[in-house]
């Protein structure tokens, strides 16, 4: 059985936006809000060149990626069509107005990702 964590309210998203939620050791996960106040969990981190989602344009169950405008659908996490990839997908329950994520999928989903993207500017910076 999921334990969950609470994170937020749903008032606490902007509508059409975004909350980021750290994460010790690995990639901030980002939280939206659809107009309808459905609520969506995604890894911050575009699958095309690491954009922060969170920090693109919400639209419908979508959000454009600020660096390049790739369409990320929220919930899967998935590039649309010509693009292709997907970020991680993050379990989400909404009790009463609070939103929660499942505290297993924030400890343990895309950690390795962080470390390698760190290690690669790590990297890049040396070279």
């Amino acid at each position: 059985m999921s334990q969950w964590k609470a994170i937020c309210r749903v008032e606490d998203i902007p509508v059409l936006g975004a909350r980021r939620v750290a994460r010790p050791g690995g990639c901030d996960v980002a939280v939206f809000r659809s107009q309808s106040d459905k609520i969506f969990a995604l890894l911050d981190r575009c699958p095309h060149k690491g954009g922060p989602l969170s920090q693109g344009i919400v639209f419908g169950e979508s959000v454009a990626c600020p660096l390049h405008n790739w369409t990320i659908k929220l919930d899967d996490g998935c590039a649309q069509a010509p693009d292709e990839g997907c970020t991680q997908k993050f379990s989400v329950r909404v009790e009463s107005g609070q939103v929660f994520l499942d505290l297993d999928e924030l400890n343990t989903l895309a950690l390795d990702d962080a470390q390698a993207q760190a290690a690669a500017l790590i990297r890049r910076v040396a070279a």
